[in-house]
């Protein structure tokens, strides 16, 4: 299978997910979290689960409501996702040393 392409929008999917890595969330929560629309929000969770990096499943509710997707990392998208995230963060800048005149 190709290499996942981590775009913008799919690192702020990720960074909610590994917030609460075995929490299952439900694309609503997930959109109000990160702002982005379902029809950004739902291809990268279909892209996810298809490189098995999430887990789907269908939550039946009370009341005639009809069931919702669920979903949750796999531990191979835990590594993933974090491995990602660690390497997209800026590089602190180091201190440079003082010049000290004498």
């Amino acid at each position: 299978m190709k290499t996942l392409r981590i775009s913008p929008e799919t690192r702020l999917v990720l960074e909610r997910f590994v917030e609460r890595p075995t929490d299952w969330r439900y694309g609503y929560e997930l959109s109000r979290k990160t702002g982005l629309k379902s029809g950004t929000l739902y291809p990268i969770l279909m892209r996810l689960e298809k490189h098995r990096l999430l887990e789907a499943r269908w939550v039946a509710t009370e009341d005639g409501v009809p069931p919702r997707h669920t979903y949750r990392l796999t531990p191979n998208g835990l590594e993933l996702a974090r491995t990602r995230l660690a390497e997209a963060r800026p590089r602190s800048l180091v201190r440079q040393p003082a010049f000290c005149s004498g």
